[in-house]
């Protein structure tokens, strides 16, 4: 292990730590020394994770990031196991399928749940020992947050929204000696965007109609270096690929006609169909998550 690493002998608190980039980041922490508190509501890949890293260095909890007692639970056992936490990554979500016309509104009602109050349920739990070590925080938000796409809204409504929490969070601990990032990503190759795929012709389809970079995917492995990098160097943005940073300072052009001239030219052949595929499923989410969900 690389004993002289910033992140060796911290305590890295990880949620949706299972499976993706999340899992990818754990690895790589746990080969530099760092400690590691994993969450997700995906109990077998935890528990195969587990053993794999397979030490006492490891803390796992099933629980879930809608339910603040079972954060602030895993919270506990953290600092009773550990002393503390140095580092959190809230990055458990989800994303839906359809326009807002067809989106199952429990499924938006669920996204928000998980990926904008699981942000905040994470980040409370484990502030007052991040607070005491002067740690960081690092919110997962996406390239969603800069630029809008067909069939999405909810997930772009929700990673617009963390940014945002991110933004705030970090004017309101800087004092205290923590540091606050936000993590934005293209499309990265998860379950998350291996599922909808698999779902949907339709999805390819309208990652193929974005303006390039847009609708490029990146691998999971560029993704977990980035983070990893991101957390040594407590970053205020980690952006992956690194072009995405540029969106950010594209962004009001993006809402323009100009701007959303491309993409909507061919809404009118995509959004339908994606619709009818959606309807078709029966669900506006991946089987996996209904099934975790039942």
């Amino acid at each position: 292990m690389a004993a002289m690493s910033s992140v060796n002998d911290k305590v890295v608190f990880i949620t949706g730590g299972a499976r993706g980039v999340g899992a990818d980041v754990a690895r790589r922490l746990r080969r530099k020394g760092a400690k590691l508190v994993l969450t997700d509501i995906d109990a077998a890949p935890l528990a195969d994770l587990a053993a794999e890293l397979g030490d006492s260095h490891v803390l796992t909890a099933v629980a879930d990031v809608r339910d603040l007692a079972a954060m602030q639970a895993v919270a506990d056992q953290a600092v009773a196991r550990f002393g503390g936490i140095d580092v959190v990554v809230a990055n458990a979500g989800i994303a839906t399928y359809g326009s807002v016309l067809q989106v199952d509104p429990e499924a938006f009602t669920r996204l928000m749940d998980i990926n904008v109050k699981g942000v905040f349920h994470t980040v409370r739990a484990t502030l007052p020992s991040v607070i005491e070590r002067r740690g960081y925080v690092l919110i997962v938000s996406s390239l969603a947050a800069y630029s809008a796409a067909p069939g999405l809204a909810p997930y772009h409504a929700a990673k617009a929204a963390v940014e945002h929490f991110a933004n705030a969070l970090r004017i309101e601990v800087a004092h205290r000696g923590v540091a606050v990032g936000s993590a934005h990503m293209s499309w990265i190759d998860t379950p998350m965007v291996q599922d909808a795929k698999k779902d949907l012709s339709s999805f390819a389809q309208m990652l193929a109609s974005l303006p390039n970079p847009l609708g490029k995917t990146t691998s999971v492995d560029r993704c977990g270096e980035a983070f990893v990098k991101g957390i040594e160097q407590r970053s205020r943005r980690v952006n992956v690929p690194g072009w995405v940073g540029v969106f950010r300072w594209l962004r009001p052009l993006l809402s323009t006609p100009l701007g959303e001239k491309q993409v909507t030219a061919v809404v009118p052949t995509i959004l339908p169909k994606m619709d009818a595929e959606v309807a078709a499923l029966g669900r506006s989410t991946s089987s996996r998550l209904e099934e975790l969900e039942s």
